[in-house]
């Protein structure tokens, strides 16, 4: 049935195979009116059999399909407003609004788990019995929402999937919790029919949980690209391997990622290339990976030119006692090495890249790699050394 809808609204409108930014709102939109409409049947129809039956479990699940409606209404919204083009006080366009919105939701599906908790609390202590008058009606209802929910999981999953979407992609996962939070309602239904113990409060307490966790799970996968993520490793280290596939590119570091939105991304980098080689060259390199990146990726790339001298014999000596130095620390990199040799003293520049996770602070990583190098340096000759050592950090994890 989505194949349809997707003909109909997508396809017809937009034939062409690149994944735009007005096409990628479409499918969210899409998917947000599926479950907007899914969401409201299923809540009309739990609650109305939530109520005849006396079930707060069932209440509850439908209640939550009302949140859920909520939730593909905001996402909605998000999306519309995400898509609005950039103006002139947000020149990078509106698309986190698509993370802000899916943070709103994830706080009222929070609000709707404690209260739906307390409800079910509160008809654990009051003891009251469920009417099963109706009772195969009532599983019907049940076994129909778990197939409903299966079916808006899966098409959830496959839209999450074909524009990047982390807010769609977790909904998908709430709507496959879902079938799990029905199903425990089905089964207090069946225990309570066949034995004399009624369980629907400890199950509407367990629904009640389920949302909770998918709340707080929801708002942390929201808020995580607002505080500002790390961008996706595996893409990263796809570019770097087109960059270095280049003639004339000898090695490139601090490579930092900026994420304004999933189609909205800006990247720069540091790409070495040798000093001997007429400049002009070396720029129009430069222009031809910012342009196939961009074309290949979507992403923005900014490239510094760093002219670094490969045929000096001292300096090749000097960088390679630091590799040397550097290989006994754990993920720990270089680069920007270049001296300032006098008659009886050599100025050494270069950084270093430490990741977050090193057990070393700044200066105690500083003084272990310039105390090694020294040492090691002044086997070779009695010069001076002075090393001047920035230090950087990891902010994208790429492949040594």
């Amino acid at each position: 049935m989505f194949k349809l809808f997707e003909y109909i609204f997508i396809n017809r409108k937009y034939n062409n195979t690149d994944m735009t930014v007005k096409k990628r709102s479409a499918y969210g939109k899409l998917a947000s009116f599926i479950g907007i409409l899914c969401n409201i049947l299923l809540c009309v129809v739990k609650i109305i059999a939530g109520l005849v039956s006396q079930s707060i479990s069932l209440t509850a699940d439908g209640i939550n399909n009302l949140t859920d409606s909520l939730a593909s209404l905001t996402t909605l919204i998000g999306f519309k407003l995400a898509s609005t083009p950039a103006d002139d006080k947000h020149p990078f366009g509106h698309e986190r609004i698509e993370y802000i919105s899916g943070m709103f939701v994830s706080m009222f599906i929070l609000l709707v788990g404690v209260l739906l908790g307390k409800s079910s609390i509160e008809k654990i202590i009051s003891k009251e019995q469920l009417d099963l008058d109706r009772f195969y009606l009532l599983v019907a209802i049940l076994v129909f929402s778990i197939l409903v929910k299966l079916w808006m999981g899966l098409v959830y999953r496959k839209v999450g999937k074909k524009i990047n979407s982390q807010a769609i992609y977790a909904t998908s996962q709430d709507s496959l919790n879902d079938c799990i939070a029905s199903f425990a309602v089905l089964i207090s239904l069946i225990v309570a029919k066949f034995t004399s113990f009624n369980v629907d409060g400890y199950l509407g307490v367990l629904v009640s949980i389920f949302i909770l966790v998918n709340g707080v799970k929801l708002m942390m996968e929201t808020i995580s690209p607002l505080i500002g993520e790390a961008y996706d490793s595996e893409e990263v280290n796809k570019i770097i391997n087109v960059i270095k596939s280049y003639e004339g590119v000898l090695g490139i570091h601090d490579l930092v990622v900026h994420q304004y939105g999933p189609k909205k991304i800006f990247m720069t980098v540091h790409v070495e290339v040798d000093s001997q080689v007429d400049i002009m060259i070396s720029h129009e390199t430069i222009d031809s990976i910012e342009r196939d990146i961009q074309n290949q990726y979507g992403v923005l790339l900014t490239i510094h030119l760093d002219p670094i001298d490969r045929n000096d014999e001292f300096t090749n000596s000097l960088r390679d006692t630091l590799s040397e130095v550097v290989s006994n620390f754990d993920n720990i990199t270089f680069h920007d090495f270049r001296i300032v040799k006098g008659e009886k003293s050599v100025n050494v520049l270069f950084d270093i890249v430490r990741p977050f996770n090193c057990s070393l602070s700044e200066d105690e990583l500083k003084e272990r790699i310039v105390e090694l190098f020294i040492e090691k340096a002044r086997e070779v000759n009695d010069l001076t050394y002075r090393l001047i050592v920035e230090i950087d950090s990891d902010y994208v994890r790429m492949e040594k």
